[in-house]
Order: C-alpha cells, then sequence, then structure tokens
C-alpha cells in the first residue's frame, strides 16, 4: 500500500527511547498507517487497488496456540507486531496481510483515521476491560491520543468522565469534550470512580486510581510500558474486591467493533500534523507533553 499518514503512537516513544528493544535492527517504526492498496498478492481477495485501508499494531498471529484457538489472539505466544517485528508506516510503502488490513470508513479523513487504529483500537479494548457500569463514573488518568477518543466513547454511552493529567491543554481538551471533571494527575476527583483506566505510564498512579476506587470498581492499565508500581496498602488500595487488570493489545474483532462505533458516533479525533521530515520532532514533542489529542506523521504532501 502507498502510505499517506501513520500516527505517532507512545510505543513509538518507548522504542525511540530504549523502554522497547527493537524486535530486529534496522525496523520501520509506525503502526497506525493509512493509505491506499495497489497492489494485491497471490490469493488475496479481500481488498482492491484503491481501496482505502489501514494497518494497526497487531500484525499477525500464529493462530495454533491456546490462546488463539479460544479466541484471545491478542495473547498469542508468537505474534508480530508492526512497526516492531515488520516494518511499520514511518514509510512511504509498506506490505500488510489482507487479514490484518482494517477497511476505513468514509466520514474519517486519513489524518483523523490514523489515531483510530492503536489509540482509539486499545482504548476501545481498555473501556471493555475497565467493567464500566452503565451510567457510571469513568476515571481517565493521562489524556493524550487514546484517552481523549475513548473519553469520546464512554460519554456516547452514557457515562460521566472524570479526567486526571498533568498538562493544562489536555485538561482544557477534555472540558471541551464533555468531562465532568479534569485536575491534576494526582489529584483526588470529587466522587468515587465506578472504573479507572490509566493511560500514562506512570506507575506511581496506579495507587491514587485506585484510593479513588468506589467498592467493586476496577482499574485497567493501558500501556504496553509502565515505571515500577509502589507498594499498595491492601485495604486503602484493593480492599471491598477493587482489582487491577492490564490490557494486552487488541483482536481483529475488537478492530472491527471499533471502527463500526467510531463511524457511528462519529469519534472526534483532535490531531497534529507533522510533515515526514518532522518525526523526530514530533517524537520529541510528544516525550515533552506538547501535543494535545493525537499526532500525525504526514507521509506524503496533502493534496490540494
Amino acid at each position: 500500500m502507498d502510505v499517506s499518514v501513520c500516527g505517532i503512537c507512545r510505543t513509538d516513544l518507548h522504542l525511540a527511547e530504549g523502554d522497547l528493544q527493537p524486535r530486529r535492527p534496522g525496523v520501520v517504526p509506525g503502526h497506525e498507517a493509512v493509505g491506499v492498496v495497489v497492489e494485491t498478492g497471490p490469493g488475496a481477495h479481500r481488498f482492491a487497488p484503491g481501496d482505502r485501508v489501514g494497518v494497526a499494531w497487531l500484525g499477525g498471529v500464529c493462530g495454533t496456540c491456546a490462546y488463539c484457538r479460544r479466541g484471545d489472539e491478542n495473547l498469542c505466544t508468537a505474534p508480530v507486531f508492526t512497526g516492531w517485528d515488520k516494518d511499520g508506516g514511518y514509510a512511504q510503502q509498506l506490505t500488510v496481510s489482507q487479514d490484518f488490513a482494517y477497511l476505513i470508513p468514509e466520514v474519517f479523513t486519513d489524518e483523523q483515521a490514523a489515531p483510530l487504529l492503536c489509540s482509539g483500537i486499545i482504548g476501545y479494548r481498555a473501556l471493555k476491560r475497565a467493567n464500566l457500569p452503565a451510567g457510571g463514573r469513568l476515571g481517565i488518568y493521562g489524556f493524550g491520543s487514546s484517552a481523549h477518543l475513548t473519553a469520546q466513547m464512554a460519554m456516547y454511552q452514557g457515562a460521566s468522565v472524570f479526567v486526571m493529567t498533568r498538562s493544562e491543554e489536555a485538561r482544557a481538551l477534555a472540558r471541551d469534550l464533555g468531562a465532568e471533571y479534569a485536575g491534576g494527575a494526582y489529584d483526588n476527583p470529587p466522587v468515587p470512580l465506578d472504573s479507572a483506566i490509566l493511560f500514562a505510564p506512570v506507575g506511581d498512579l496506579v495507587p491514587a486510581a485506585l484510593a479513588a476506587l468506589d467498592r467493586g470498581g476496577t482499574l485497567a492499565i493501558a500501556g504496553i510500558h509502565l515505571t515500577d508500581i509502589p507498594v499498595l496498602n491492601y485495604e486503602a488500595h484493593l480492599f471491598y474486591e477493587r482489582q487491577v487488570r492490564s490490557v494486552t493489545a487488541n483482536t481483529r474483532a475488537d478492530g472491527r467493533e471499533f471502527l463500526a462505533l467510531a463511524a457511528r458516533i462519529p469519534l472526534t479525533p483532535t490531531t497534529t500534523a507533522y510533515p515526514f521530515d518532522a518525526a523526530d520532532t514530533a517524537l520529541g514533542d510528544l516525550a515533552a507533553d506538547r501535543v494535545t489529542g493525537s499526532a500525525v506523521l504526514r507521509v506524503r504532501p496533502e493534496k490540494a
């Protein structure tokens, strides 16, 4: 496929900073790629040249391990990830298995669609893992690319959203999107939370999020990397059947379900575009919390 844009994900930053080690030397990063099919391989039939498709983080699974057989392919013992195992979207062209590509809903531009392919899908899975009851109170810790999309999904489903983040710009975006509360990263929300999602890769926030949960509440940790979690106090953080759940990649079913939901709402991604030769600048801005919403790398110049 010819790549037009590729979202810039915090996982790319973890690879650049060494928190995650590349699976092979010289791998091309990027796993939120949007573009147009230019050629199909032998036996490929799902897409035709000219179709607009997206490529996400999960790029392949074994299909035979116990996890794949029971439908939990996100836990596959031999997965392939785009931009980690195989070359990704920080390039003018890439190849993808037809089974791991998604047709992009027409309601989204290329730039809007890019962050949906990881930030959106992972946010969708994190929201499911958080066990948010109907009409419940959801706390969101960190308010970057994934969080600002997840907040819109939760509010669409009737939830009240409470955002805790260190960025004033992100707090302003949360309020604009309809969050009931937006405070500092370690602030206590004004009411007990039914569920919470931690998007910031900061282990110190785990006790704060757990302490903010109501009885029976669930904290879902959505990142692929997290700094060390401090010692927890059983009574303060876990008693009354509060629980912690991690989020590991996604299934293809998650991706299909999410893109259908995103188009139905429709989600409104907030994006900042960077030219192709400014990828390093974009990653630096992401590291310094200078990006509000989602950063997108424009691989090909925008058509006039």
